[in-house]
C-alpha cells in the first residue's frame, strides 16, 4: 500500500511538474501575493476531483473487462516515452524565460474564473490525471486507493508549494536555462516510470 501511494505521488507530482500556463499563473499570483490560497486550492482540488474519476473509472473497468489491463500498460507507458521525449526537446530547444512581473489578475472572482479556466479547458489535464494516472493506477490491484491518494497529496504538495513558495523561485525561473534543467528532470521522471511499467 505505501509502496502504491509513493508511486502514485511520484507520478503525480512528475505529471505536475511539467511546465503550462496553469503553473505560470499560479507562479505569477504567488510572487505578487494576490489571492495564493484560493488559487492553489482551486488547482490542488480541481486535481483531486480528476484524479478520483480516473482510478475509481479505471478500477471498475479492470474488474469489467480484465484484458483492458495490459493494454492500459503499454499505452501508458507509450505516453511516457513519448512525454518524456517532448520534455528532452523542449530542453533543447527552449529559449524563454517565465516573466513572473507580467500582470496578474486583480479580483478574487477574475482569479478563480482564470485559474478554472486554465485547468479545465485544458486537455492535457484529462490526458495526464484521468487517463494516465487512472491507466497506471491498475498496476497495484487492491491498492488503487492508496495510489490515488498519493497523487492527491502530490497535487496539494505541489501547488501550495508553487504558490507559497513563488519568491524564493523568482531568481531561478527568470533564467532560461533553469526551466530546461526542469524539462530535463521532467524527462528522466518520465522514462524511469515508464521503464518500470514495461519491466514490472
Amino acid at each position: 500500500m505505501f509502496a502504491a501511494a509513493i508511486a502514485g505521488f511520484a507520478l503525480g507530482f512528475s505529471l505536475i511538474l511539467a511546465i503550462g500556463a496553469q503553473n505560470a499563473f499560479v507562479l505569477r499570483q504567488g510572487l505578487r501575493g494576490h489571492h495564493v490560497f484560493a488559487v492553489c486550492l482551486a488547482c490542488a482540488v480541481s486535481d483531486a476531483l480528476l484524479i478520483v474519476v480516473g482510478v475509481s473509472g479505471f478500477a471498475v473497468l479492470n474488474e469489467a473487462i480484465p484484458a483492458l489491463a495490459p493494454v492500459m500498460k503499454w499505452a501508458g507507458a507509450a505516453f511516457l516515452i513519448v512525454y518524456g521525449a517532448l520534455s528532452f526537446r523542449s530542453a533543447l530547444k527552449s529559449s524563454g524565460a517565465l516573466d513572473p512581473t507580467a500582470k496578474a489578475v486583480g479580483s478574487l472572482r477574475v482569479a478563480l474564473l482564470t485559474c478554472l479556466a486554465l485547468t479545465w479547458l485544458n486537455p492535457h489535464v484529462y490526458l495526464d490525471t484521468v487517463l494516465l494516472l487512472g491507466s497506471v493506477s491498475t498496476q497495484y490491484p487492491g491498492h488503487q486507493f492508496a495510489f490515488g491518494t498519493g497523487a492527491v497529496i502530490s497535487s496539494f504538495t505541489f501547488f501550495f508549494s508553487l504558490g507559497y513558495g513563488a519568491a524564493l523561485l523568482r531568481p531561478f525561473f527568470a533564467k532560461p536555462s533553469s526551466w530546461r534543467i526542469l524539462e530535463v528532470v521532467v524527462g528522466i521522471t518520465m522514462w524511469a516510470i515508464a521503464a518500470k511499467l514495461i519491466l514490472g
